[in-house]
């Protein structure tokens, strides 16, 4: 506990054990009938509140009374004290007429007085709006309460859009109100943070702080900021804080010469203050419950936008820190934005204490409260910058908001005075931490054997119950203070130190250690709860006293040790058993839901686009049973590959007591892996390409990740006139718009691209894709990459796919194009057989020909060969030569060459190592060069897939860039992105380029059953059809 002068309106004494129980009830009663208030209080109320005279009990309530009065209790949960705290807090404190005054100034908003009366309404209160006149008329002659004057218990004063330089409360009648009184200012907090000068005096007196805050020009002299004269508070007399701020100042630097460290920025924090270039800002909507001691939360949802930009998009903070920092902390870039805030508002109120008259605060409205937004600007680094606060929700303009953000309006407005207004009990709570706090204890005869009586004001204990409160009803708000970072109450002791050498505000300080105890006691009493009923559901669902179901299976994630043994495993012999596995183990740690039981079957779990891998092993229940991944000989632990989307992992449990193990149960672990993380862009973007990725460099010696493109490469391949690609290989590189070439996180990878350099492929409409294979005969051969780009074509010929196999032999199709064309696809290479027992290249090639004919000997016939990794030019001389000896050496040929993948350690399969990864290039190139040679069309895979080798989909190669789902006739396809989308292509660089026709959208029929999914097969399948129609096209041209 802090130490300190003890003040006036509080005493910690230790009377002896007879006298207590007197000394409560005596100090309660009193306490009930004590009026409380003090001086004179808020002037008239303007005409057109509606007249009521106040009955003997209220006129009673509002007397003068000594602000010292105390209110002694012990820390125990005796029901007769509990009521009497409850009793005296709704007497005094209590919203009894619930009655609102909604003050509306000149050019307020009108949408904003509507949807506040809305929702006060809706809390059951009388809503009374005073329109373009203050609040109070004389407040210096008038009180408030004389007859004929009826009190209310709420005023909002709503912002101006324009300076009118006047508020609608002067800022000495809020020192008056009553204190069931709530207003939403607090006018320490608009001048200090929202002010200019307020600004200067904090930078000047804290500079060593490295505060956060872009420093306005602060001079001598300041004069009336920006926002100055839109305050809602009047103030009485302005006096300059110069001497105070200089003392400040030189207080500050000779206390904290020896402790700097501990507080100071760190050097990236310094640069980032420095820097001009910020990548977003987000507005953080604060709601200050009291300044002193500090109470402030923060809502879950902001509103993101980008300088300089007006366009803007709505998001919650986790999800947003969570994409945007996703390769460097997260967590740590949220709570670093946390601390800014915390820290600024903390020095305001050391601030308005220092400058308070006596050494209590509580002089002041002890219910009033801020809605503050905080503009935070983030760059390159997790350190925060203050640009701007604004005293109030700020939003977009109304003359420019959309549906979204009057939604988004209504949305924090709702859980802001749904937080404000709660009714939830907290009492039997408060003392019930409070006795924890001070080490109460009680024993079976209900007899105290160490006594802590405690004696507060009724202030104090109210201040405290309604953080009790606040806790409980949260809703979208997350606390902000009191906080529990060490740098912070660090601060918080400094700073009284420095501004209080002499104690006087120790009442203060005192106050801070017990909402900061309250808040443990509240979290760990909250989380003892939880446990319990966890147990109690645990309790029910296993019944068994046998079954060993280990609490906590994190603890047994670090070894990931899965024993053949069974004298070395934990396991039972009770035949219940059988069917159960005793728990799952994964590498990364995966959040499971529902929580593991063996008795739950099925479990779901979600992991970010980086996680490309996972370690999932399983042990059995029973002694006698064995577990084994996807097979029933599969092993009990391996590494598996994370497509994006939906991966399934199945365990399956076996009797390996009976000669031929049987199935006896299995679990299955569905994890959805999320895409790139994307955010939308607004009008200000600019285009970043890129050949390969950082995390696998092809080209060790080349340039890896976004780079930005030069004004000359960007109005080539803007040019409305722009020549068709000549071969399938044309170099180029993916090309996507950002905010900032240097952070990927700003990118909207919904609407990457592949540009070819200098040229550009066509993409057919349907009509003119059906007439290029009309009456042809279009022969595949290869493995499941080839596959996917031949159900491609079939789709986009038939705008439909009905029927999908993985087929591993030979399959034709008669049914293409109305039956104008022919499709068959033949497997190689048969992996899965022993490698003397495989059909040979040649072998499959002859016998695809022979399922196929007749064929004619012109580019009426295609061949489509190609695969991942098993091609190479060895194979296109045997094409050459069974071509030859077949007579069709005038067939249409297309070669697609090696793709990305096999590059993960995975179990099951090979895996390359990154010098076997980076040679893959020089062997793509060699196939290029001998197709070529020959006479073939090519198609280069690899270029395309090698930068986005995370993007690919399930299978155990990593390989695969497509899939075929069932079709959802709700969504929406894709469009072909071989040319940037509409949004984009209007935008400042590609103002012509693409007319909507040729952004041929492929939307699947409703009834087709099946879509071939997957942006980078779509874009190396629509390279293949260019190809494989370029020859129709000259034809048509001449």
């Amino acid at each position: 506990m802090v130490c300190g002068q003890v003040p006036r309106c509080r005493r910690l004494c230790r009377p002896r054990p007879f006298l207590l129980a007197t000394v409560v009830a005596i100090c309660l009663f009193c306490q009930t009938l004590t009026p409380l208030m003090t001086s004179s209080i808020l002037s008239a109320v303007v005409n057109g509140i509606t007249s009521n005279k106040l009955t003997k009990t209220q006129q009673g309530r509002y007397k003068e009374v000594s602000p010292s009065t105390t209110n002694c209790f012990l820390p125990g949960s005796n029901s007769q004290t509990l009521k009497k705290i409850d009793d005296s807090i709704l007497h005094y404190f209590g919203s009894h007429m619930r009655r609102a005054v909604l003050y509306a100034p000149p050019a307020h908003r009108e949408t904003d007085r509507q949807l506040c009366q809305r929702i006060l309404e809706k809390h059951r209160y009388t809503v009374t709006v005073l329109e373009n006149r203050r609040l109070v008329e004389n407040p210096r002659h008038e009180g408030p309460y004389h007859s004929g004057i009826n009190p209310w218990d709420l005023l909002i004063c709503l912002s101006s859009r324009k300076n009118t330089g006047t508020g609608c409360i002067q800022t000495e009648d809020l020192h008056n109100l009553e204190l069931f009184q709530k207003v939403n200012l607090l006018p320490e907090i608009q001048h200090f943070l929202c002010r200019k000068e307020g600004l200067c005096q904090i930078t000047k007196a804290f500079s060593d702080l490295q505060l956060p805050v872009v420093t306005p020009e602060c001079s001598g002299q300041p004069g009336p900021s920006r926002a100055s004269t839109t305050s809602n508070v009047s103030q009485g007399s302005k006096s300059t804080d110069k001497t105070r701020t200089s003392h400040l100042q030189h207080q500050w630097k000779q206390h904290m010469s020896a402790e700097m460290n501990q507080v100071s920025a760190s050097s990236e924090h310094k640069d980032i203050l420095k820097a001009q270039d910020l990548s977003v800002i987000i507005k953080a909507y604060v709601l200050v419950t009291s300044l002193t001691p500090l109470r402030a939360f923060i809502h879950s949802t902001t509103s993101v936008w980008h300088p300089p930009k007006k366009k803007h998009f709505t998001i919650k903070l986790q999800r947003f820190f969570d994409i945007f920092f996703k390769n460097s902390s997260p967590q740590q870039a949220l709570n670093n934005m946390k601390e800014a805030i915390s820290k600024l508002l903390l020095i305001t109120e050391v601030f308005s204490e220092s400058s308070a008259s006596g050494p209590n605060s509580f002089n002041q409205c002890s219910q009033c409260f801020q809605m503050l937004t905080f503009d935070i600007g983030f760059g390159m680094s997790i350190y925060p910058v203050v640009l701007e606060v604004h005293e109030n929700f700020d939003f977009q303009d109304e003359d420019e908001s959309t549906i979204q953000d009057q939604t988004f309006k209504e949305l924090i407005f709702e859980d802001t005075f749904k937080f404000l207004l709660s009714n939830a009990s907290s009492t039997s709570i408060f003392i019930e931490a409070l006795q924890k706090i001070y080490g109460s204890t009680v024993s079976k005869d209900r007899k105290y054997h160490r006594e802590d009586e405690q004696c507060f004001s009724l202030k104090e204990i109210n201040s405290m119950i309604t953080f009790i409160k606040e806790l409980k009803s949260l809703g979208q708000f997350e606390l902000l203070f009191p906080s529990a970072a060490p740098k912070i109450q660090t601060l918080l002791r400094d700073l009284y130190r420095m501004v209080d050498p002499m104690r006087r505000l120790g009442s203060v300080l005192t106050m801070h250690w017990l909402l900061s105890s309250l808040l443990e006691q509240f979290q760990f009493m909250t989380k003892e709860a939880h446990t319990n009923r966890s147990k109690w559901l645990s309790s029910q669902g296993n019944r068994s006293p046998k079954q060993n179901v280990p609490s906590d299976s994190k603890k047994s994630h670090k070894a990931l040790h899965y024993s053949s043994k069974t004298e070395e495993r934990q396991c039972s012999h009770d035949k219940d058993t059988l069917s159960h596995i005793r728990q799952i183990f994964t590498s990364p740690q995966l959040d499971l839901n529902p929580q593991f039981n063996p008795k739950i079957k099925e479990y779901y779990a979600e992991v970010p686009f980086d996680m490309v891998t996972v370690k999932i092993g399983a042990e059995p229940s029973n002694c006698q049973c064995r577990v084994h991944l996807d097979d029933k000989k599969g092993p009990s632990s391996a590494n598996y590959p994370l497509g994006l989307g939906l991966n399934k992992v199945i365990i399956l449990v076996t009797d390996d007591s009976q000669p031929n193990p049987p199935v006896v149960s299995s679990y299955k672990i569905t994890i959805y892996r999320e895409d790139r993380p994307s955010l939308p862009l607004f009008d200000d973007y600019m285009m970043c390409g890129f050949v390969q990725d950082c995390g696998s460099k092809i080209h060790p010696e080349e340039s890896c990740g976004l780079q930005p493109l030069s004004h000359e490469y960007l109005s080539a391949i803007s040019q409305t006139v722009f020549k068709t690609c000549e071969a399938g290989d044309t170099k180029g590189q993916w090309i996507v718009p950002c905010l900032s070439c240097s952070d990927n996180r700003t990118c909207d990878w919904r609407e990457i691209t592949w540009q070819p350099h200098g040229c550009r492929y066509s993409v057919l409409a349907k009509p003119q894709l059906q007439r290029c294979v009309e009456g042809r005969r279009i022969l595949f051969i290869g493995d499941s990459t080839n596959r996917g780009m031949m159900y491609y074509l079939i789709e986009r010929v038939n705008k439909t796919l009905q029927e999908w196999q993985k087929t591993h032999d030979v399959k034709c199709y008669h049914n293409i194009n109305e039956g104008k064309t022919f499709i068959s696809y033949s497997y190689y290479p048969q992996f899965w057989m022993n490698a003397n027992q495989r059909p040979s290249f040649e072998k499959a090639l002859e016998q695809l020909l022979q399922r196929s004919r007749p064929l004619e000997n012109t580019d009426q016939t295609v061949l489509i060969v190609g695969g991942v990794q098993w091609l190479n030019s060895n194979h296109l001389q045997i094409i050459q030569k069974v071509l030859s000896r077949e007579n069709l050496s005038n067939i249409l040929v297309i070669i697609k060459s090696i793709g990305m993948g096999f590059h993960l350690p995975v179990d099951g399969i090979h895996s390359l190592s990154q010098a076997q990864i980076q040679n893959l290039w020089n062997e793509n190139l060699i196939i290029l060069d001998t197709a070529k040679n020959l006479g073939y069309e090519v198609v280069d895979t690899f270029v395309i897939t090698m930068g986005r080798y995370k993007e690919f989909l399930q299978g155990k190669c990593g390989c695969h860039f497509h899939e075929v789902v069932k079709s959802n006739p709700s969504e929406e396809q894709p469009h072909i992105t071989m040319t940037l989308s509409r949004h984009y292509t209007l935008g400042k660089y590609f103002g012509g380029q693409s007319k909507p026709s040729q952004l041929q959208d492929y939307a699947t029929n409703s009834h087709s059953p099946y879509h071939v999914r997957g942006p980078i097969n779509q874009v190396y399948s629509e390279i293949l059809l260019s190809r494989l129609c370029a020859s129709k096209r000259e034809l048509v041209s001449t």
